[in-house]
């Protein structure tokens, strides 16, 4: 049986990649992409719907432009933020912790994934094994935590894999196929890595198509006694 599946976030550097990978992929029907920017489609494949996840209205108003026949087989949230063009970057040290650029990380990283679940996991295929994934970070594992900083980051990363553990226990009652899980993509060259690329070995700074090839492998690998985890690109998982 072919699969649907729906990329939010579609827009970024892995998000575009993940979405290309799956548009060429035979065994899937079809692919929505969720993003803020949308342009034509570019196959009969492709349904693009605009969703801002910093809005809960916006994201009820994106669900409801899924026919309502439409099940999804894998659902991949591809958003988040470490830094923009404005006041939000990652804290060197305590003096540099502010409530605004706090309350911006946490919305997109963890409040708007968290919505996301909310409104899309009633579209999950109950019928056969279902992925809902999440793009976390490393950083985001208070147990490896050596370094510090970056406090918004981290926090917020945390809060998110602790949202899908909460998500897969509460949903294996009612969808014991559905895996949810988190996902480390590595260091990938994007504008969210840029201004930290040159801190990182050029064997371990990947292209997004590497990493989106990665994390889709991982994907088809988890099993539901996999659901609630965390796991990175390459398919270690990853301690709280």
């Amino acid at each position: 049986m072919k699969k649907n599946v729906a990329v939010i976030g579609s827009s970024g550097a892995i998000g575009n990649a993940v979405s290309k990978i799956l548009l060429d992929d035979e065994s899937v029907d079809s692919v929505y992409n969720f993003s803020r920017s949308i342009s034509p489609n570019t196959s009969d494949k492709e349904n693009r719907i605009y969703i801002d996840i910093e809005s809960e209205e916006s994201i009820k108003d994106a669900v409801e432009n899924i026919p309502e026949d439409i099940k999804f087989d894998l659902i991949f949230v591809a958003t988040g933020i470490l830094h923009n063009d404005n006041d939000v970057y990652p804290e060197k040290s305590i003096r540099d912790i502010s409530a605004d650029r706090f309350k911006k990380v946490l919305m997109i990283n963890t409040v708007g994934p968290a919505l996301i679940g909310k409104y899309f996991i009633p579209f999950l295929n109950k019928q056969n094994k279902n992925v809902f994934a999440f793009l976390s970070a490393r950083v985001g594992s208070i147990s490896d935590n050596k370094l510090g900083g970056w406090y918004s980051y981290r926090a917020s990363k945390t809060a998110l894999n602790q949202i899908v553990k909460n998500f897969s226990i509460e949903i294996k009652r009612s969808n014991p196929n559905s895996v949810f899980i988190g996902l480390q993509p590595g260091t990938v060259k994007s504008n969210l890595s840029k201004p930290f690329e040159k801190n990182v070995q050029s064997e371990n700074l990947f292209t997004p198509d590497y990493s989106a090839t990665k994390l889709l492998e991982v994907i088809d690998t988890v099993t539901s006694d996999d659901s609630g985890k965390l796991y990175a690109w390459n398919g270690e998982e990853i301690q709280p």
